[in-house]
């Protein structure tokens, strides 16, 4: 079942549990949390068209 699946049914949509009202769509703080993790560690990504920019590129040198 995806995570969309198992919004609609009313499940969290990282562990499959029944969700709770205070935690919605999650069915706890702990899944929610797991969540957050996986979004701020880049285990989620949202595909662009986009190219990664290099670190050098975009940055100018300043003179003085």
């Amino acid at each position: 079942m995806s995570a969309k699946d198992a919004s609609a049914a009313g499940r969290c949509p990282a562990c499959g549990k029944p969700a709770e009202p205070r935690c919605r769509p999650f069915c706890s703080r702990r899944c929610a949390d797991l969540d957050l993790w996986r979004w701020l560690g880049g285990t989620y990504k949202i595909p662009t068209g986009e190219r990664p920019a290099s670190s050098a590129e975009g940055l100018e040198e300043e003179d003085g």
